[in-house]
């Protein structure tokens, strides 16, 4: 996972940026609407939502459409009509790609991401092309400051934790589906604050690409997130360091 901490970090600015268009929110409050949909509207016993709630909460979201948006999920209604839908493929030079979709328009979102494969040079691929590349993880990224790292692993491991990866922008927990609550709790207890905390696919192998070619990934990449529909793109791609002050620089 070389250089995800990095990826991280951009995207995080990036939605930073989007939060003053309001459209990170959109994207926060269809996975707090789905998640209520699908779990209930009790943060206690649901768990996707309250990682929901945690990461609209973090990006400053108000109160009131944080309520909204869990009230419409319970409620039922017109937002019935939103559906999660992952769509596989490859960019350009082998490059798996993961995008995750919550959308009231399947045939809108399917178009507007076959596009962005088509005019980057990518393939859209049938169902199971892509997915079995990637496993479903407890992701969590912590901003090091003055932490003490010696504790976050010792709190993360005795807690379940598969990974900690220690990084110069972020500190990165994997952690399986069984353990990944009892995780971000133990962290929590420690007094932790995460930047993020998310069901995550992460591939099982990464890929390295020579600058020009990962350069040309990345931009698709961000192609995809930048669509309405979009709310998560995963990738195989091997990020590293230098790669991501080229793609900084760019």
């Amino acid at each position: 996972m070389s250089g995800h901490s990095k990826w991280s970090t951009i995207k995080r600015k990036k939605a930073a940026v989007d939060a003053k268009r309001g459209k990170i929110f959109t994207r926060l409050a269809r996975e707090i609407t789905i998640s209520a949909r699908e779990g209930g509207a009790d943060l206690t016993t649901n768990f996707r939502l309250r990682l929901a709630v945690d990461k609209a909460k973090a990006a400053n979201m108000p109160k009131d459409n944080i309520e909204r948006a869990i009230e419409r999920g319970a409620g039922g209604g017109k937002d019935d009509s939103l559906e999660e839908v992952s769509y596989e493929g490859y960019a350009p030079h082998g490059i798996a790609l993961l995008v995750q979709v919550l959308t009231d328009n399947r045939n809108r979102a399917v178009a507007e991401v076959r596009h962005v494969f088509a005019r980057q040079g990518g393939n859209l691929s049938e169902a199971g092309a892509v997915a079995w590349q990637f496993d479903r993880k407890g992701y969590i990224a912590i901003e090091p400051d003055e932490l003490d790292q010696d504790v976050i692993f010792e709190y993360a491991v005795e807690a379940g934790a598969e990974d900690v990866v220690f990084g110069d922008d972020l500190i990165e927990v994997y952690a399986e589906l069984d353990t990944f609550q009892a995780v971000q709790e133990s962290l929590q207890a420690y007094g932790v604050t995460f930047a993020t905390a998310e069901l995550a696919m992460v591939p099982k192998n990464t890929l390295q690409l020579p600058p020009d070619q990962a350069l040309k990934v990345m931009r698709v990449i961000e192609s995809l997130e930048d669509l309405d529909d979009v709310q998560q793109v995963y990738s195989n791609l091997d990020i590293t360091d230098e790669l991501m002050e080229q793609y900084e620089a760019n």
